[in-house]
């Protein structure tokens, strides 16, 4: 036969059978044709298949391999697999062996929330990573980003209310200096403390968001409205959380959010959990928002700072996350959404069911909460002269010193 009619032969037989056959099965057909032709048969295949030669080798070895099978055992093995244990195109990890490294420590910095492992989203799209791979040498896709973000556990999260302000052009950069921060300070063994104000809570039977188990028809009754009386207390819960040790202290105030409140909740933390855990300790890494009672603009809060240095010698340093970023303050998703999961469907009835309740929040990886109450009165609208900033032992970052300062204790 012809060269020119055995190729339309083939060409034939394989457009009849190919809605029929799986990739394993066209290469073990295109195979059995070429070793029926014989010499030249693997050229001849090729061209009227438009198959690979090198796909038809692989199914001429495929088949010597199943002969021999077949000699041993008279039930063919892995019948239904369509490649070979190990075949297929490679990972592009595996062929690229510099591409998660890269990748890992392009996310970390940008990371939201976290000032010093990797969170569970990046503020960076696909298309935008993918095209700073490709700046670095790498041959990547947005899709294969996308491949790698899932397989490191990231999510994509949808839109809440997090922006407050403008961007600021300094954003990316100030959460790179607070990674680096907090990496040192771990290192060296130093505590490092993300702090924040939770949501103000209404003390009584007032309802709460969520649902617990009840016997049927027995749900407990709350007040119909929550528009409490001027007379009816609120709950001002200030956290610390410390991310070396995954615990974390809250104080439950009920007079006024102030700095004098927000550092002498840090106080407490220090005394009861921070000390005994960090006796060796010399310095105190302090993240938080750049707004509220612990504000970068706020001088009484740097003011009471200086007073916690000099009772405990520790040089205190102080970065504050940019603008619009408050709800990625690690304490947001790493402490208070357990506290908020913990006492779902639950009326705070009384400040000391509220300690309780912060108390026993807990996490599969270990988070544990101490609470305690703060029932001080402390002064709102304090004015701190300019004599009293100025003796503030305050050194400022060479990176935005307005948002990164070390406050450090007076020399006795």
């Amino acid at each position: 036969m012809e060269k020119t009619a055995l190729q339309n032969t083939i060409k034939l037989k394989f457009q009849t059978l190919r809605p029929f056959l799986n990739e394993r099965a066209q290469r073990l057909w295109a195979a059995g044709e070429a070793e029926a032709i014989g010499r030249g048969g693997v050229s001849q295949v090729a061209k009227a298949t438009k198959i690979s030669r090198t796909t038809i080798h692989a199914g001429l070895r495929e088949q010597e391999e199943l002969r021999g099978d077949l000699l041993k055992s008279p039930l063919q093995p892995d019948a239904g697999r369509t490649r070979r244990p190990g075949a297929g195109r490679k990972k592009l990890t595996e062929k690229d062996q510099a591409l998660l490294r890269d990748f890992k420590l392009l996310v970390d910095p940008v990371t939201r929330g976290d000032p010093e492992s990797p969170l569970c989203w990046t503020s960076k799209s696909t298309e935008k990573l993918a095209a700073e791979l490709r700046d670095q040498g790498h041959k990547v896709s947005a899709d294969t980003v996308g491949r790698l973000l899932h397989d490191m556990e990231f999510s994509l999260q949808a839109n809440r209310k997090t922006k407050e302000g403008t961007e600021h052009p300094d954003r990316d950069e100030q959460f790179a200096f607070i990674n680096s921060q907090a990496k040192h300070f771990l290192k060296e063994g130093q505590p490092v403390i993300s702090v924040d104000t939770k949501k103000k809570e209404l003390v009584g039977d007032y309802k709460n968001g969520g649902r617990e188990w009840h016997p049927k028809g027995e749900s407990e009754a709350a007040q119909d409205h929550d528009f409490p009386k001027p007379d009816v207390p609120k709950a001002i819960p200030y956290g610390i959380y410390d991310i070396g040790a995954n615990q974390g202290w809250v104080s439950v105030g009920t007079d006024h959010d102030t700095p004098e409140f927000a550092v002498q909740a840090i106080r407490t933390w220090w005394k009861k959990m921070g000390q005994p855990l960090y006796p060796e300790a010399t310095q105190l890494l302090v993240t938080a928002d750049c707004g509220g009672s612990n504000g970068y603009r706020v001088r009484a809060w740097k003011m009471e700072l200086q007073g916690l240095a000099d009772e405990t010698g520790l040089a205190i340093t102080v970065s504050h996350f940019p603008p619009g970023t408050s709800k990625w303050n690690k304490i947001e998703h790493r402490m208070f959404c357990h506290i908020t999961q913990n006492w779902r469907g639950r009326m705070l009835v009384s400040l000391e069911a509220i300690v309780s309740l912060i108390g026993s929040a807990t996490t599969s990886k270990g988070l544990k909460i101490r609470a305690g109450l703060e029932l001080g009165k402390f002064e709102t609208g304090r004015k701190v002269s300019d004599e009293e900033l100025a003796n503030i032992n305050l050194e400022k970052a060479a990176f935005q010193g307005v948002w990164n300062y070390t406050i450090r204790p007076h020399q006795n």
